[in-house]
């Protein structure tokens, strides 16, 4: 089954979407997109009933909510209908108390069951709240922003690779279909959450004949035919919008 994104251009470049019930990750620079790219895949899928859930191990949710709401994504109202979930699970310990829109974005959890304040949660930590969310509130589609945030319990890079693996492997046991943001800025710096995703997006933003360029290219996406070509991708009222390739 394909799970249509909603950013214009890109479904198709991927046999008509993501397949379903599979773990992706999107990479790439400041102001390349990837927060946008990830709201609209949430909007488009709470716009056909599909509940998403955007949680924040960074960002103030609600500024992601005051950015988003500039596009015609119709963010606020799928809020209130409890089709678009923002969770904040960064070292603030704030689950979700977001002015106006506390009772629409998040339940109500227990201060405590996070990490110690202060501290960049745990994958073990991110993973139970996350748990709890898609089971209270049957979410479809999920969003994690980012793993580059997440605290690891050791400092050993091999334990650190088995952490991130086990943590990928049980997201992929949720039932939802999620995408990983990473900041990272070179695609050919292989990283564990490349390979244990199912798929692989890199955005781009860089000067090109004295011009700032977006675009986008798939690196990696299994059981789907795609080239690994650079297209340009714009900003428009409704998000992001997939063009031509690069010239």
């Amino acid at each position: 089954m394909r799970i249509q994104t909603g950013i214009e251009g890109f479904d198709g470049l991927v046999q008509g979407g993501l397949l379903s019930e599979r773990v992706y990750l999107i990479s790439g620079p400041p102001g390349c997109g990837k927060t946008t790219f990830c709201v609209q895949y949430l909007a488009h899928g709470a716009a056909l009933g599909e509940v998403g859930l955007y949680v924040s191990l960074l960002e103030c949710p609600q500024n992601i909510i005051n950015d988003m709401s500039n596009y015609s994504m119709n963010v606020v109202n799928l809020i209130k209908m409890q089709k678009l979930l923002f969770a904040d699970l960064g070292p603030r310990l704030e689950y979700g108390f977001i002015d106006e829109f506390s009772e629409y974005v998040t339940p109500d959890y227990e201060v405590g069951r996070s990490a110690v304040e202060h501290e960049a949660p745990s994958p073990a930590t991110v993973f139970k709240e996350i748990a709890a969310y898609v089971a209270e509130y049957n979410v479809k589609r999920l969003v994690i922003d980012s793993v580059s945030a997440i605290r690891f319990t050791s400092k050993d890079v091999t334990l650190q690779e088995k952490e991130m693996t086990r943590f990928i492997r049980n997201l992929k046991k949720l039932g939802c279909t999620t995408i990983l943001i990473s900041e990272m800025t070179d695609p050919t710096a292989y990283s564990t959450e490349q390979f244990a995703a199912h798929g692989v997006i890199f955005m781009h933003n860089f000067l090109y004949d004295k011009t700032m360029t977006r675009a986008i290219q798939i690196i990696k996406m299994r059981g789907t035919k795609h080239d690994c070509n650079l297209r340009n991708v714009a900003f428009t009222d409704k998000g992001l919008a997939v063009s031509d390739l690069l010239d």
